[in-house]
């Protein structure tokens, strides 16, 4: 007979200290199963242990002994010591929730695939991050009882590129943190705005890491042509890790000395909100995204939205954000008809906040729970 609660094992070793996107999945993940009442483990890295303990305090958290922080590392800790760890704590399910997964795992395997882009844009990522995550990607189609994936574009894309089979793949849409992201105060607003440098000026936003797939060069350019004869141009306002994208700098070296482009780096949490929802608009022109959390949390956060319609940013967005093509053109184009019109500005910002309402961790939550569910099954008829 199936169990109808299985214990679950979320491996979060993979989690960087830096909490991204996948940091922010995981993360909410952890917490919202939780509080849905799901008996879970959480295995993570050292420096991890007080926050999942915080985060899920029903839950039972299991720090590794040492740091595996390493590729390397972390993937021998994988294949070696944690199906050791599966069958010591009677796991009915490990949830793998990037990519990787124990080959060898006695319980039933679910792994979050993120997106296609490895198979369909190889060159926006290294080519040996690239090699890495197609093999561990078919790897996990191949043998994990259920693969996770955030959108339907991305489920479509795992089976045209990647020969996923339709069964073995489930759409769970991720949430947003609501108590990070909203409509911020104006002290959020003016703690944020000090933190990178911007004061009070007004500004255009970007959240994200500076990598190729992002296509910030695209926006550095777009923004230095709509902001070319305007008496009192925005700021154009870049925050996220420095990423490799070895084009934004020669974008940044075109930009005339009387636009102001900021570099400001890593944002912690707290000033997120204030970021986000503090700008004139959030422009996020990325080349395609498995799901698209960093529009998802500026929409939230009641701001006004500019990102494009490939892959999945649309299920994200809908009629509440506003699409431009990829090319500097296009995101000029578009920037300028919105800093032209506040009103259209303030009614994509109502419906932008009204549409993130409909993405939640909870609903997440319950469908995460599913899959564990229907992965227990398949496993056990396996035998």
């Amino acid at each position: 007979m199936p169990l109808a609660d299985p214990k679950v094992l979320i491996d979060a070793t993979a989690v960087p200290a830096d909490r991204g996107g996948v940091g922010r999945y995981v993360d909410s993940l952890v917490a919202a199963l939780d509080e849905d009442g799901a008996r879970l483990n959480v295995v993570c890295q050292p420096r991890d242990g007080q926050l999942y303990a915080r985060l899920a305090p029903h839950a039972e958290i299991l720090p590794t002994p040492e740091t595996v922080a390493t590729r390397t590392a972390r993937l021998t800790w994988e294949q070696i010591t944690l199906p050791r760890l599966v069958r010591q704590i009677g796991a009915d399910v490990v949830h793998s929730p990037h990519y990787t997964m124990p080959v060898a795992n006695p319980a039933a395997s679910v792994v979050t695939l993120h997106d296609a882009t490895f198979f369909t844009d190889a060159v926006l990522h290294s080519s040996v991050k690239a090699r890495f995550f197609r093999g561990w990607t078919r790897t996990a189609l191949a043998r994990a009882q259920v693969c996770v994936v955030p959108s339907v574009a991305t489920a479509e894309e795992m089976t045209r590129v990647a020969g996923a089979r339709p069964h073995v793949l489930e759409v769970v849409r991720h949430g947003v943190d609501a108590g990070r992201f909203h409509p911020p105060t104006p002290e959020e607003v003016r703690a944020a705005g000090e933190f990178v440098g911007i004061g009070s000026s007004p500004y255009v936003a970007f959240l994200g890491a500076l990598e190729p797939r992002k296509n910030v060069p695209a926006l550095i350019r777009g923004f230095a042509h709509a902001c070319a004869g305007r008496a009192n141009p925005p700021a154009l306002v870049l925050a996220g890790q420095p990423g490799w994208d070895s084009q934004v700098e020669r974008a940044l070296d075109a930009v005339s000395h009387r636009l102001r482009v900021i570099r400001a780096g890593y944002l912690p949490f707290e000033h997120l909100a204030g970021f986000l929802g503090g700008a004139e608009l959030v422009a996020y022109p990325s080349l395609g995204e498995g799901f698209g959390l960093p529009v998802l949390e500026a929409m939230a956060c009641g701001a006004c939205v500019l990102t494009t319609s490939r892959l999945a940013l649309p299920e994200v967005g809908g009629d509440a954000v506003a699409y431009c093509g990829v090319g500097a053109g296009d995101v000029a184009e578009a920037l300028s008809e919105l800093l032209d019109d506040a009103t259209h500005r303030a009614e994509l910002a109502t419906a932008a906040l009204r549409r993130a309402k409909e993405f939640s961790w909870s609903a997440s939550a319950e469908g995460h729970r599913a899959v564990y569910e229907r992965a227990t099954v398949i496993h056990r008829r396996g035998r």
